[in-house]
């Protein structure tokens, strides 16, 4: 079995789920997003989007491949990429920080370690990069697939709140303020990305 984790570009966005492809729920603030979707450009926006991180920041996901199948992808971006951060009670996110957006894992391929995989890769490019943090905004009420991750699950994996709301809820994964960061980011991303089959906690967009 082929595996391969691949940096997103524009040559391979059409290879995000539909849905995923043409969301631009963080991409776009509000107001934007809502306009965009009306006027059926939706899918153009994500593709701009994704120009303007690699040009000026650089990859902001990957893909993940089985046998040439995309099975799963991460999103994550600086928070000045990401405008409708700016629409939650507990923003913003920290200078410091990178703003894990979304990710996502076929079910089928949910419990075969791809989650440890990405969140490797996540993890070695950010550090890279010299980020000092991870950061989500969580939500106190999840009860189906949507934009913002579930709070008690991130909290379950090791982020912290850092700003508490009712709600919306920001929360923090710090990358170097421990021996074992490694360890401690590789095991919360792996489950944040569905690789722990009691645990699928994200789904497509």
């Amino acid at each position: 079995m082929g595996r391969r984790l691949v940096p997103l570009t524009l040559d391979n966005v059409s290879d995000l789920p539909h849905r995923c492809r043409t969301c631009v729920f963080w991409e776009l603030d509000p107001v934007s997003g809502e306009a965009a979707v009306a006027a059926g450009r939706s899918g153009a926006e994500k593709e701009a989007w994704i120009s303007a991180v690699l040009l000026e920041w650089g990859s902001c996901g990957r893909i993940v491949y089985i046998d040439d199948l995309p099975v799963g992808f991460v999103l994550y971006a600086p928070p000045a990429y990401v405008p409708r951060s700016l629409a939650f009670p507990t923003s913003p996110v920290s200078r410091d920080a990178v703003q894990l957006m979304t990710a996502w894992i076929m079910p089928g391929y949910q419990g075969q370690g791809l989650g440890r995989v990405m969140a490797q890769t996540v993890a070695k490019d950010l550090l890279r990069r010299d980020v000092k943090a991870i950061e989500a905004f969580g939500d106190t009420r999840w009860k189906e697939p949507a934009c913002v991750l579930p709070a008690d699950h991130l909290t379950a994996v090791g982020f912290k709140t850092v700003r508490p709301h009712t709600r919306y809820p920001r929360l923090r994964l710090e990358l170097r303020t421990t021996l074992s960061w490694k360890e401690d980011v590789e095991l919360a991303l792996d489950r944040l990305l569905g690789a722990v089959k009691k645990e699928p906690a994200l789904r497509p967009l």
